[in-house]
């Protein structure tokens, strides 16, 4: 598996960062890495990701500061272009896939089905992202769809807090999760970066709790 995606490993979440002002994205970035996660899904979904996308890479180079909600290789293009490490989208779009793989960029494409998994074992990929985790069946169709499908792995997302954590952790098939509760908007948008890193902090124990 690439080396990025086995980094994001190491770290057991992935924060999935929604910023709508681009100032904010460097003390947020401050506050993750002194959380101890050192790394951040920062949506598409804003006009203040690409440049968010490229303040935490110049500000932070030691952070994986990925792409989310990537939707067209438009958008690939300009995440990458910004310092995003890695793509990842809600769906799987076999456009997408093979421009990262033709840039040598980690993407993790959301899939929630068999057919949808074959279509990324076609593409030649190891690993993709189970989205919405929860309302689709969480950890038990997680299990189910792996069962298959063997070379497979998954970061779920969609759902995934401090207190189901421990359940998708603990499975072998999960490389890591997708989360948003250390990184509400609401905290974001207040400049709450002290509790956002100490919610970090707790998430990143609690993970590494689960893995040791």
């Amino acid at each position: 598996m690439n080396q990025i995606l086995e980094q994001l490993g190491t770290y057991g979440i992935v924060p999935v960062v929604v910023l709508q002002d681009a100032a904010k994205a460097e003390p947020l970035a401050e506050a993750l890495c002194k959380g101890g996660l050192a790394c951040a899904e920062v949506t598409f979904r804003t006009d203040a990701a690409e440049e968010s996308i490229r303040i935490m890479s110049e500000k932070f180079p030691e952070m994986l500061v990925g792409a989310g909600t990537v939707l067209t290789i438009e958008q690939a293009d300009c995440a990458v272009k910004a310092g995003a490490k890695f793509i990842v989208s809600p769906g799987l779009n076999p456009e997408v896939v093979k421009w990262c793989q033709a840039h040598e960029v980690p993407v993790i494409p959301g899939i929630v089905t068999p057919t949808e998994m074959e279509q990324a074992i076609g593409l030649g990929l190891t690993m993709v992202k189970f989205f919405p985790a929860e309302p689709a069946g969480g950890l038990p169709m997680i299990k189910a769809m792996a069962a298959p499908y063997t070379g497979m792995r998954f970061m779920p997302t969609g759902g995934i807090n401090a207190a189901n954590l421990e359940e998708y952790l603990s499975c072998d098939k999960i490389l890591c999760c997708g989360g948003s509760w250390m990184v509400k908007s609401n905290l974001v948008k207040a400049g709450a970066f002290d509790k956002i890193r100490e919610l970090t902090a707790e998430a990143r124990k609690l993970a590494d709790s689960i893995r040791k």
